[in-house]
């Protein structure tokens, strides 16, 4: 057995990827049963890609979050990749509904969902620990849901729901994607004893 292989197990990937499916496949078939056919709304949108990132924290901890902090792997390298890699599967699930009568979509808004929310959780897991991780990411999309804003500080407040084209949105997303990232991969998850 590999290291990947190893360390694809330890994070609970294959059970991640099958639950990733399944939730898409459970919102798509809610979408196409109570809307017309088209895009969903964008609230529809990120409350599923906030589904989808959920899923995927719980593969940004293993079993002993000590393990993260030794000097025997690359683990700079195995974050990021980790991270691109949920990313990727993420998009993909989305973006296969692009080619059915009812998308998640626009492309754009998907793109800066995914990577906005999960920087945030990937934030989330080298701070407060991989269990506790969603809270913010959860709590902050069901405000936006809820109180759509306008204005500068409404869309940047309110990003995940806003329209593709909104620059307060995509500026906070991109922070929240380059914070998050950097932190993760360079601290790993925070052990479940608090860092010294």
């Amino acid at each position: 057995m590999t290291g990947l292989t190893l360390y694809v197990r330890s994070r609970q990937v294959p059970a991640a990827l099958g639950a990733a499916v399944a939730g898409t496949a459970i919102a798509w078939l809610l979408a196409t049963a109570f809307s017309v056919e088209g895009e969903v709304s964008s609230t529809v949108l990120a409350l599923t890609v906030l589904l989808l990132v959920a899923v995927a924290t719980t593969t940004l901890g293993g079993p002993d979050d000590t393990l993260d902090r030794t000097a025997a792997r690359p683990w700079g390298g195995l974050r990021m990749s980790h991270l691109a890699t949920a990313l990727g599967c993420v998009l993909m699930l989305l973006l296969a509904t692009l080619l059915t009568g009812t998308r998640f979509g626009p492309f754009g808004c998907v793109v800066r969902d995914a990577a906005g929310l999960l920087g945030l959780t990937a934030l989330g897991t080298a701070t407060v620990g991989t269990a506790r991780s969603w809270f913010l990411p959860l709590g902050w999309t069901l405000g936006a849901a809820v109180f759509p804003g306008m204005g500068t500080a409404g869309e940047a407040l309110t990003w995940q729901t806003q329209a593709a084209d909104s620059r307060p949105a995509a500026v906070v997303a991109a922070v929240l994607t380059a914070a998050g990232t950097a932190a993760y991969v360079s601290r790993g998850p925070r052990t479940t004893a608090g860092d010294p």
